[in-house]
C-alpha cells in the first residue's frame, strides 16, 4: 500500500505554518493548508487528516504533496491551470465595458445590469463583476460648472462684493431655481463615464422657450 509522503518540519517553517494556521489576516485556503501540513508533520495519514478538518482524503493528499516538492511556498500560491485562454469571456468583458461608457439605452438615462444583460444576451451578474473589476457605476453622476463667459472674473467679483459689503440701508436678496428640476437641456456636454470615474453633468441647465 502506497504510503504518503513524510513531512518534517524546521524551527522556521512550524512557527510560519502555526502563525498562518491561527492569523486572522490569514486567507482561509492558506489557513486550511497550514493545518493539514501541521497535523501531517504529527505523523498522521491523509484520512486521519480528513476527518480531523472535515475536508476530503484527496486534498489532505494533494497540499502534503504541494508542501513536500515546493514547502512554503506551495502552499500561498496557486498552480497554474491548465486549459485555453478564455477568450470569450475577455470579449464579452470588453463589450461590456464599450456599451457602458460609450452607449446609452433608448427609454433610459443609464444602463443597469438587467437591461445591459438582456441588450446582450448575458446574465446580470456577469455584467455586474464587470463593473466592479472596472469601478463602472452607471447610476451615478457627479455635477460640475466650467463658466465660459469671459467677464465671469468681473462679475464674480461684483456679486461676491455686493454680499460682503452691501450699499448702506439695502437689503441684498438671491433668487434661485432649484436645482433638482428636470431639465431637457444641460448648459455643457458632461464627461463620459470610464473606469474609476462616474458620469458628470453640469448643475444647471437651458430652458427651451416655445412660443406660440
Amino acid at each position: 500500500m502506497r504510503r504518503a509522503c513524510e513531512i518534517v518540519l524546521d524551527t522556521q517553517e512550524r512557527s510560519t505554518l502555526e502563525k498562518w494556521s491561527k492569523g486572522r489576516m490569514t486567507p482561509v485556503r492558506v489557513m486550511l493548508r497550514a493545518k493539514i501540513v501541521l497535523l501531517a508533520a504529527t505523523g498522521m495519514e491523509n484520512k486521519e487528516i480528513a476527518v480531523e478538518l472535515g475536508i476530503g482524503r484527496d486534498t489532505a493528499g494533494q497540499w502534503r504533496r504541494r508542501f513536500s516538492e515546493r514547502r512554503l511556498a506551495g502552499l500561498v500560491k496557486d498552480a497554474p491551470r491548465s486549459g485555453r485562454k478564455p477568450t470569450r469571456r475577455e470579449e464579452t468583458t470588453r463589450v461590456i465595458v464599450e456599451r457602458t461608457t460609450q452607449t446609452k439605452p433608448a427609454n433610459a438615462t443609464h444602463w443597469s445590469t438587467r437591461t445591459l444583460a438582456k441588450e446582450l444576451g448575458v446574465s446580470p451578474s456577469m455584467v455586474q463583476r464587470v463593473w466592479q473589476a472596472n469601478g463602472l457605476k452607471p447610476h451615478r453622476v457627479k455635477t460640475f460648472k466650467v463658466s465660459n463667459d469671459k467677464q465671469f472674473v468681473e462679475k464674480m467679483q461684483d456679486i461676491i462684493g455686493l454680499y460682503l459689503n452691501p450699499p448702506e440701508h439695502a437689503l441684498v436678496l438671491c433668487a434661485d431655481e432649484k436645482s433638482q428640476i428636470q431639465a431637457l437641456d444641460r448648459t455643457q456636454p458632461g464627461l463620459p463615464i470610464k473606469k474609476g470615474r462616474c458620469g458628470t453633468m453640469t448643475h444647471d441647465y437651458k430652458r427651451n422657450m416655445i412660443y406660440l
